[in-house]
C-alpha cells in the first residue's frame, strides 16, 4: 500500500498569537504553502535558515511571520523599545513591498509591532528621524542599511535577534557584496540569520559563509513552476506583423480577463505597445527601466491596487548586468581620460545606465495577476520562468499565453524541453492556443489605421513626456527650481509633444467584424437579444398604438357616433 502524504500544518497550529492569526486570516490564507510550512516552524526555533524555494511561493510571509511571532514574545519581557529584525533586499521596490506585507501581517497589533522602510530614495537625514523612534523591524537595501549603521543613526550591534536576507540569489549580481560584508561586522555575535532564495548558486553559498552558522538547509522538492492544474500555459505562433492585430483582439473581444502582465523586450516597443492599445481605448502602464524607484512603485502600487488592469513590462537583461562598483567606475573614467581621440580604444555611444536596483522580473510581486502575455518571447528559458512565475503566486490560479515568430522557434523548443524535465508525468503542458487568425481578418485594417499613427517620433516623444513630468515632480528638484525659476518656466511652456490623436470610432468594435463563433464570449449575442427584446416592445407599442389610432379614424366615420345635438332654433319653437 501506498503511504499517505502527512496533513499539512495549518497556521493555527503552529503556536502563533491570535492577533497574527487575525491578520493572517484578513489576507484570506486558509493553507500555508509549503515554505511556509516547512520554514515557520524552524524560524520559531530559532535555527539559521537557507531555504530555496521557487518565485511565488510565499518566501515573503515564511520569513514575516516568525519574526512578528518572536517580536511579540519579546514584548511581554522587554521593557525597552529596540530594533530586533532586519531584513534586507536588493531594490527598493521590494523594499517596499516587505514593508506593505509587515503592516499587513501586523494590523491586529500595530501598536505593538512597528516597520519602517528605509530602503527609500529619501534623505538619510529624514530617515534618522524615523530610526530615532526604534521601529522593531528595519527594511531597506545593503547600501542604504550600512550609511545609517555608519552614521550612527542605526545600532543592532547589541538588540538585534533576526537578520533576514530575502533574494539572496540576487544581492551580489546587484553589486552588494562589498555592503554586506561591511553590515555583517555591525551586527551581533550571536543573531538568527535567514536567508531565502530561488537558486542555490555560487552567490548564496558565499552568503551563507558570511552570515549563517550551523543552517538548516530546505530545498524543497518542487518545480520552478506550478502543476498544470493551477498554471496553464500555452504558445500560439504568429509572426510580428500579426502580433498586434492579436492582442488588440483579445482584449477587445473579452478573450483574456483579468489582471494582465505583457513582457516585452525593450523600452521601445514597451511605449509602442502602449500607444497602439490606447488608439481601442485600452487603459494600460508601462513599467520600465527608465523610470524613478518612486515612478516605478507607485506605478505598481496602482496595479496592485485596480487602478489598471494591464500593464506592459520591458524585460530587459539590466538585472543579469548591474553597474560596476564605484571603484571600477573611476579606473574605468581614468582611463578613457588618457587616451586620445580617434584611437580604437575611444568609447563608443553607451546607451543610457539602467537603474541598478530596479527589477521587473524577479522581486516584484505583482498581486492577483491572471494572465502573463509573452508578447515578445523570452530569450532563455531562466526568463520565460521568471515572467510566468508572476502568475499562479501561492495557490491561486493563473494562465501564460507566448507568442512565438519563426525566429523564436528555438527558445520555444527548449523552454519546452524544460517543462517536460520539471513534470516528467505531464505530455501536454505547454499547449498549442486554439486559435484561428483568418477569423480576424476584419480586425486588421482597423490595426493598421492604429499602428500609422504610433510613429518612431511618436514612441519617442511619449519617453520624453513621461521624462518631463518625472523632472516636474521630483522632489530632489524642487530646491533647484525655487532657485532657477526660469528653468521651470521654460520646461514647462516647452514646445507641445507630437502625441499620437486618438479617433473616439476605434474604441468601439463593428458587429459585422465579430466571428460568430466568438460573439457570445465578446457578449455581442447578449446585445442582439437585448435590441431583438427592445424592438419587440416597439412594435408591440406601435401596433397599439396604430390599432387605437384606426379605432378613432372609425368612429369619426360613423355619423351616429359623431352626431352633437345642441337643441331646436328659435323657428321650430
Amino acid at each position: 500500500m501506498e503511504e499517505e502524504d502527512p496533513p499539512v500544518v495549518q497556521f493555527h497550529e503552529m503556536g502563533l498569537d491570535d492577533r497574527l492569526l487575525l491578520a493572517i486570516s484578513r489576507q484570506k490564507w486558509h493553507t500555508p504553502t509549503l515554505i511556509q510550512e516547512k520554514a515557520i516552524p524552524l524560524a520559531l526555533e530559532g535555527k539559521d535558515i537557507l531555504a530555496r524555494a521557487r518565485t511565488g511561493s510565499g518566501k515573503s510571509a515564511a520569513f514575516a511571520i516568525p519574526v512578528i511571532q518572536m517580536i511579540l514574545q519579546n514584548k511581554k519581557s522587554c521593557a525597552h523599545q529596540e530594533v530586533q529584525a532586519l531584513v534586507l533586499a536588493p531594490t527598493r521596490e521590494l523594499c517596499q513591498q516587505l514593508c506593505s506585507h509587515f503592516e499587513a501581517l501586523t494590523s491586529s497589533c500595530s501598536r505593538e509591532v512597528r516597520c519602517a522602510n528605509i530602503g527609500t530614495q529619501a534623505d538619510l537625514a529624514a530617515q534618522k528621524a524615523i530610526l530615532q523612534h526604534r521601529p522593531d523591524v528595519v527594511v531597506g537595501t545593503p547600501s542604504r542599511v550600512l550609511a545609517h549603521l555608519q552614521s550612527g543613526s542605526l545600532d543592532v550591534s547589541r538588540s538585534l535577534r533576526t537578520l533576514v536576507v530575502d533574494e539572496a540569489d540576487l544581492m551580489l549580481t546587484f553589486g552588494h557584496s562589498g555592503d554586506l560584508q561591511q553590515v555583517a561586522r555591525h551586527l551581533p555575535a550571536v543573531c538568527q540569520a535567514i536567508l531565502m532564495s530561488a537558486t542555490l548558486s555560487e552567490e548564496v553559498r558565499e552568503l551563507r559563509q558570511l552570515l549563517l552558522h550551523n543552517p538548516v538547509v530546505l530545498k524543497l522538492e518542487e518545480p520552478q513552476l506550478p502543476a498544470s492544474n493551477q498554471l496553464s500555459q500555452y504558445h500560439l505562433k504568429v509572426e510580428e506583423k500579426d502580433k498586434f492585430v492579436l492582442i488588440y483582439t483579445l482584449f477587445k473581444l473579452k478573450l483574456v480577463r483579468g489582471k494582465t502582465i505583457i513582457f516585452v523586450a525593450t523600452v521601445d516597443r514597451c511605449y509602442k505597445l502602449k500607444l497602439y492599445l490606447e488608439q481601442f481605448g485600452i487603459p494600460t502602464c508601462a513599467l520600465s527601466s527608465e523610470l524613478p524607484a518612486n515612478s516605478r512603485s507607485h506605478i505598481l502600487s496602482q496595479f496592485n491596487d485596480g487602478a489598471y488592469d494591464i500593464i506592459i513590462a520591458s524585460d530587459e537583461r539590466f538585472l543579469d548586468e548591474p553597474e560596476p562598483p564605484a571603484e571600477e567606475q573611476e579606473d574605468t573614467k581614468q582611463k578613457k581620460r588618457t587616451k586620445k581621440g580617434g584611437e580604437a580604444g575611444e568609447p563608443s555611444k553607451k546607451k543610457r545606465k539602467q537603474d541598478k536596483e530596479s527589477g521587473v522580473v524577479r522581486g516584484i510581486d505583482f498581486q492577483f495577476v491572471s494572465n502573463v502575455i509573452n508578447f515578445d518571447f523570452p530569450q532563455d528559458v531562466d526568463s520565460y520562468i521568471h515572467r510566468v512565475g508572476r502568475t499562479a503566486r501561492g495557490n491561486s490560479k493563473g494562465s501564460a499565453l507566448s507568442f512565438v515568430s519563426i525566429k523564436e522557434q528555438p527558445m520555444l523548443d527548449e523552454v519546452t524541453e524544460k517543462l517536460h524535465t520539471m513534470f516528467p508525468g505531464e505530455a501536454h503542458l505547454f499547449k498549442p492556443y486554439q486559435f484561428r487568425m483568418e477569423e480576424i481578418e476584419g480586425f486588421r485594417y482597423r490595426a493598421q489605421d492604429a499602428m500609422r499613427a504610433v510613429t518612431k517620433r511618436a514612441i519617442r516623444e511619449a519617453r520624453l513626456k513621461e521624462i518631463k513630468q518625472e523632472l516636474l515632480n521630483s522632489k530632489r528638484l524642487q530646491s533647484y527650481f525655487e532657485e532657477n525659476p526660469r528653468d521651470l518656466q521654460v520646461l514647462r511652456h516647452d514646445k507641445a509633444l507630437h502625441t499620437v490623436k486618438v479617433q473616439k470610432h476605434m474604441k468601439h468594435v463593428p458587429e459585422y467584424i465579430v466571428p460568430k463563433s466568438l460573439r457570445k464570449r465578446a457578449g455581442i449575442i447578449e446585445k442582439e437579444r437585448l435590441k431583438q427584446r427592445k424592438a419587440a416592445a416597439a412594435a408591440s407599442q406601435s401596433s397599439s398604438a396604430k390599432k387605437l389610432r384606426s379605432g378613432r379614424a372609425k368612429q369619426a366615420e360613423n355619423p351616429l357616433k359623431t352626431l352633437k345635438f345642441e337643441g331646436f332654433d328659435d323657428e321650430f319653437r
